[in-house]
């Protein structure tokens, strides 16, 4: 049945748009949507055009509302889109307002069984029979509910100028090369797509065109990034209690465990425990890093909170071990599958008492892999726990990258005393070896682990005061000496953390600092204000605690704005805290609103400041 698409004057603009727009899947949860979205997103990729995915899923319950964003664009900006041009209105629960959040000349596609009607005349509509269409199809009946969604992809095909054969490619690689599953599933594609071809008429200007911007690219999510950085870190033991949206991390871990076989037997050389809660994985992870294993674990805010007193006994007895934060938003169990950065001061200062953490800050997929291995030779080289701070919306959706760089130096051990060889060596040098003497200067003391056979080997590890020696004490003199000793090591801290990636022209006197997933957004919101007249400089902050780069950026500029995705302006305390000058021209600017950062956001915020 051919159907009648009418759309106002206003609804069609005048010049076709290619590979310049968003387009959004709402569904329900549990429907098998993602599937037919991960085959969208990845037909686009390998058709050559810039791709950003967009995953908003409910936390609880199946058969809640799930939406599904996919930007193009031709310029390669991959932060979320402000406007979604195209909805594919499968959920009758959102409906409603999925049509009404439209801009006008949008297109509105839905299924032609609901009988919906066309609430607004300024967009165009696409209706498309559904459960007719899946009825027809050879499909066996355990599978129709779920296979029903790539009804919309083969109406896309059609619509927006998808090859057929790269979709199949696409689907092959959604099924891991696995041709029953993908024939299935092309089969009903290929009955909508005839079914549009037949029945509907193309009245809008949105088209996706073949471009040549994505090869040699990889598409990843941040989670299995850092998994797989984790793997060429060199990581022994992974130890981790599931929590959102940090379990596909460790999932990665496990899917990629063959990387770390022992090449003579065959074994793994990867121990992966699932743990009883966070506090009993931090426990474990902390034991592997005083025996000298790299150890890992992952979780998100309410995890961090689990963990905060064994990362204060791993900060005190210098025990090295790295932990993931992939943040979601809080306070308390918050809204678990939203993004946020607002576990940024809580990281910093977990542990009770005067202590401070070493916090990585990855602002990409590549930097997922690449924090992913540096954490084990960062918390090795200064004996201490290394937390990651990425955030959901890096670690589970799906990122357009180069490949990733294997590491460029050998595995840094630190000042591990690691055989009787070394321990001798270092006690013909200086004759004598305490465990929290400080022979270098630099806070960074010397350890052995469990197994070296030597007399003077031994020490114990103590969560309680102590002297250099690593005798128990409680005189005011030795706590002194030791807090300043560790005052002095993160002190040394700063020149060895990943430094701020700076852009900077002199003479422009505006200057923003951020961090993390806020990168993309920031990258094009520059853009647009430079073609505004607004010139910025631009410093991403990589790691706490602050290099000298960071205070001489602040310093170097008459207004700076500090951009990030909390709703404190945590990483602008933070910085008011660390230098001691006048920071009264920094400005904060947190947004917090739990969804991923926009450039439009950002450049209305500055253009409103800069004008006023």
């Amino acid at each position: 049945m051919a159907i009648d698409v009418q759309s106002s004057p206003q609804a069609v603009p005048e010049a076709d748009l290619v590979n310049d727009f968003a387009l959004m899947v709402a569904t329900k949860n549990g429907s098998g949507s993602q599937t037919s979205n991960l085959v969208l997103i990845r037909t686009l990729f390998k058709m050559g055009i810039p791709v950003s995915g967009k995953n908003l899923f409910p936390s609880n319950i199946k058969g809640l509302p799930t939406w599904y964003t996919i930007r193009a664009s031709k310029d390669g900006y991959i932060a979320r889109r402000a406007t979604t041009e195209i909805a594919i209105a499968f959920n009758q629960d959102t409906a409603a307002q999925d049509i009404a959040d439209l801009p006008v000349g949008g297109v509105c596609m839905i299924p032609q069984d609901w009988q919906w009607g066309r609430s607004r005349d300024d967009i165009t509509w696409y209706e498309v029979p559904v459960k007719e269409l899946i009825t027809q199809a050879e499909v066996p009946s355990d599978f129709r509910d779920r296979i029903a969604n790539m009804v919309y992809v083969g109406a896309c095909a059609h619509l927006f100028d998808m090859p057929l054969d790269i979709i199949y490619e696409a689907l092959l690689d959604q099924f891991n090369g696995k041709e029953k599953p993908a024939k299935m599933n092309y089969d009903v594609i290929m009955l909508a797509h005839e079914w549009a071809a037949n029945n509907l008429t193309k009245a809008d200007p949105y088209h996706f065109a073949p471009l040549n911007l994505t090869e040699g690219k990889i598409l990843i999510e941040g989670n299995e990034a850092a998994a797989l950085g984790s793997l060429f870190g060199g990581v022994n033991v992974a130890a981790w209690y599931p929590i959102t949206p940090s379990t596909s991390l460790i999932d990665g871990v496990i899917s990629h465990l063959n990387l770390r076989r022992d090449p003579e037997t065959g074994k793994n050389t990867v121990a992966v425990v699932q743990a009883e809660d966070e506090l009993a994985a931090i426990g474990m992870i902390i034991g592997a890093g005083w025996a000298g294993a790299r150890a890992m674990t992952a979780t998100s805010g309410p995890g961090i909170s689990l963990m905060a007193e064994f990362a204060g006994l791993a900060y005190f007895a210098e025990i090295p071990c790295v932990i993931w934060d992939v943040t979601r938003v809080g306070p308390s169990t918050g809204l678990p599958t939203r993004t946020s950065q607002g576990d940024l001061l809580f990281m910093y200062f977990l542990g009770h008492g005067d202590s401070r953490q070493i916090v990585m800050i990855p602002g990409s997929v590549a930097e997922c892999f690449e924090f992913g291995w540096r954490s084990f030779d960062l918390a090795e080289a200064v004996q201490t726990p290394v937390f990651v701070m990425s955030d959901l919306d890096l670690g589970m959706n799906l990122w357009m990258s180069d490949p990733f760089d294997y590491p460029d130096t050998p595995i840094n051990r630190g000042k591990t005393l690691a055989d009787r060889g070394q321990l001798e060596g270092f006690l013909e040098e200086f004759g004598e070896w305490y465990r929290y003497r400080d022979y270098d200067k630099d806070g960074v003391t010397y350890r052995t682990i469990p197994g070296v056979e030597h007399r003077q080997a031994a020490y114990f590890t103590r969560g309680t005061g102590h002297n250099d020696m690593a005798v128990y004490s409680e005189r005011a003199e030795d706590w002194v000496q030791n807090m300043e000793r560790l005052h002095r090591k993160f002190d040394t801290a700063r020149t060895l953390v990943p430094q701020p990636i700076i852009d900077h022209t002199p003479d422009n006197p505006v200057g923003l600092i951020s961090y993390g997933s806020n990168d993309p957004a920031i990258a094009e919101a520059r853009d647009r204000l430079a073609a505004s007249g607004i010139q910025t400089n631009y410093m991403r902050i990589r790691a706490l605690p602050f290099a000298q780069a960071v205070k001489d950026f602040v310093m170097g500029h008459e207004r700076v704005y500090v951009i990030e995705n909390n709703s404190d302006g945590q990483m602008h305390q933070l910085l008011r805290l660390d230098i001691a000058e006048d920071t009264t021209h920094m400005a904060a600017m947190p947004l917090g609103d739990t969804l991923p950062m926009t450039a439009q956001w950002i450049f209305d915020e500055i253009t409103a400041r800069e004008t006023n």
